[in-house]
């Protein structure tokens, strides 16, 4: 399951190098906005700011696609 899976799936325009912002809850205050860098099983994985460390994300929980 691919990046061409969950744009089918979810019709949303996930791609790799794409900007992505994450708001925890609706918490403008919490938001963090990231990079989508690969997939798993249907899951965005994404690299959050600065951090080295990548998240799995749901494509639509909660995050937003920002270009």
């Amino acid at each position: 399951m691919g990046m061409k899976y969950i744009r089918q799936q979810y019709g949303v325009p996930a791609k790799r190098g794409a900007r992505v912002r994450f708001t925890p809850d609706g918490n403008l205050s919490m938001s963090c906005d990231g990079i989508i860098v690969g997939t798993r099983n249907g899951y965005l994985r994404v690299r959050m700011g600065e951090e080295r460390r990548v998240r799995t994300y749901h494509p639509t929980w909660q995050i937003e696609y920002v270009s």
